[in-house]
């Protein structure tokens, strides 16, 4: 089971109780993700999962990187964070 949390617009809290509802239904990893000015909240997310709620998941990847989104003729740089969160054993 592969579960991806796409981090946008909404409260930090909708994204802690998806991380926690994906944990609890039985997967191993969760994936967070986030891009622009998201990527601050993905990290609260992450850090409030681990600090506050589910103090035996760990950080097991982090990649960031750059994303292009070709608006018409226009091609944006925008930067994109991934974090992988697992349960330790």
């Amino acid at each position: 089971m592969f579960n991806e949390i796409l981090v946008g617009k909404k409260s930090q809290m909708n994204y802690v109780l998806a991380c926690l509802t994906a944990f609890h239904e039985g997967a191993k990893e969760v994936t967070i993700k986030a891009r622009g000015r998201s990527i601050s909240k993905a990290v609260d997310v992450v850090e409030i999962v681990r600090k506050k709620f589910m103090t035996d998941i760990t950080i097991k990847d982090i990649n960031i990187g750059t994303d292009e989104i070709k608006l018409n003729d226009n091609v944006r740089r925008i930067s994109s964070i991934s974090i992988v969160l697992a349960k330790m054993k």
